[in-house]
């Protein structure tokens, strides 16, 4: 098939090319011409695992280009994928889809024949209805313009391997013919067993925010029951084999820690309980703020164990690097990172803060220029009294204790994602605190 891909970002950039590794001839959209450029000459903008080598494949084929000029796109392509950005509103609570409806304002008046627009992005429900009644007042085609929502599932630093091999696909449609062209465009996941959720659109909006805040309440209630572990004297460790042994529990997404981040689960969560509000669902709303509370908690959590672990010493003057800046591993995205945020919080309290990461430096420095920043693993622990890691690098869990040691001081190092062999580090010397383990 002929697609385009509207919206050229952590979505947009690895749908296309994983679209053209299908098969497809591929024209992505967006309205950077600078972003565009270095696109086309095979150059990713963005950190994903084997997204470089899949562009700079599908570039050179001929078989994946860009532009910023929509008309061409509708004149290109018979599917059209729209993935632009929903950043949570202004209120706080609800999805600004400013940029969805003004995708289709530019793109709909080109559409003179029959084709499919694929809604991408994670929108309210009711979106689709509204977007299908948008495109087909303002298209040549008409009612011969269908609007599908096939909701992504990416993980960040997956997201090549979750587009071509993806657990599920979900698409929310009204018509036999949007049914078609989603079953022609993935033809080749579908036949390798993937399973397709033929949905009403509603269903579609709405399963995309029950999973992401389902992962979110995961996490929330993990990190409550370490606080538990904090004050009892308990091993959440332990805790999370034996409840994640029971097979309708599961150990998957209870890493405690920080809390989440990202550009996805922070605004899904706030989105999905206004929806639930909006619904009437006042019940489910109380439950879904709750995991709100507890995740926005989670940097007042770190600071406390932070404050422990300098005993005496105060926070303010103290030196501190911080290990990781991206939201998680394996992306440069630094969107509401737990990470940036205890970084500012402990130089709000007065402690002068570098930040180390193998990835995201550049990105941080835009977002938090206020804060220091090292590309050097071992140099960024010159004078610290105090390491914090705050992203799970496997660089961070790999890296030889016994080699960063060697210091006029061995600094404190405080394991707030609770992923290092503790044993191990303070057999070369270190002192070790971790969040939901007892102190030793």
């Amino acid at each position: 098939m002929r697609v385009s891909v509207i919206g050229c970002g952590h979505l947009g950039i690895p749908h296309a090319a994983a679209m053209a590794e299908l098969g497809h001839e591929v024209l992505g959209v967006d309205v950077d011409q600078a972003k565009v450029d270095r696109l086309n000459s095979g150059e990713c903008p963005i950190y994903e695992a084997g997204l470089p080598e899949l562009l700079t494949t599908h570039t050179d084929s001929g078989r994946l280009r860009f532009t910023t000029d929509v008309r061409e796109a509708a004149d290109f392509a018979e599917l059209h994928f729209v993935g632009v950005g929903t950043p949570i509103d202004a209120d706080g609570r609800s999805y600004d889809t400013a940029q969805v409806f003004g995708a289709i304002r530019q793109l709909a008046p080109h559409l003179d024949r029959p084709c499919t627009i694929v809604g991408k992005s994670t929108v309210a429900v009711g979106t689709t209805a509204r977007i299908t009644d948008l495109a087909q007042r303002l298209a040549p085609a008409r009612e011969k313009v269908d609007v599908v929502w096939n909701p992504e599932f990416l993980r960040e630093g997956h997201a090549v391997e979750d587009t071509l091999r993806p657990d599920r696909l979900i698409a929310g449609l009204t018509t036999a013919e949007g049914e078609k062209a989603i079953r022609k465009v993935y033809a080749g996941i579908i036949d390798a067993g993937v399973p397709l959720f033929v949905t009403d659109p509603a269903t579609a909006e709405l399963a995309k925010g029950a999973a992401n805040t389902f992962l979110g309440l995961k996490i929330s209630y993990i990190n409550a029951v370490a606080d538990m572990c904090d004050a009892a004297g308990a091993d959440i460790s332990q805790i999370v084999d034996i409840l994640g042994i029971d097979p309708r529990i599961g150990a998957g997404g209870m890493r405690r820690g920080i809390g989440y981040g990202g550009g996805c689960l922070p605004k899904d969560v706030r989105a999905f309980t206004a929806s639930a509000r909006h619904l009437g669902a006042d019940q489910a709303a109380a439950l879904l703020r709750a995991a709100e509370v507890i995740n926005e908690q989670r940097t007042d959590v770190a600071l406390d164990l932070i404050t422990h672990a300098l005993g005496d010493r105060p926070i303010k003057g103290a030196q501190v690097t911080v290990w990781g800046a991206a939201f998680k591993p394996g992306t440069n995205d630094v969107r509401e990172s737990p990470a940036l945020a205890l970084a500012h919080a402990l130089q709000q309290a007065g402690a002068s803060v570098t930040v180390h990461d193998p990835q995201a430096v550049p990105t941080a420095m835009i977002r938090n220029p206020e804060l220091d920043y090292s590309d050097d693993l071992s140099g960024a622990l010159d004078g610290a009294d105090l390491v914090v890691l705050a992203t799970e690098w496997p660089e961070y869990r790999d890296a030889d204790p016994h080699a960063l040691v060697n210091r006029p001081r061995t600094p404190v190092l405080v394991d707030c994602r609770t992923t290092l062999d503790a044993a191990g580090w303070r057999a070369a010397g270190w002192t070790v605190h971790q969040l939901g383990r007892p102190g030793k």
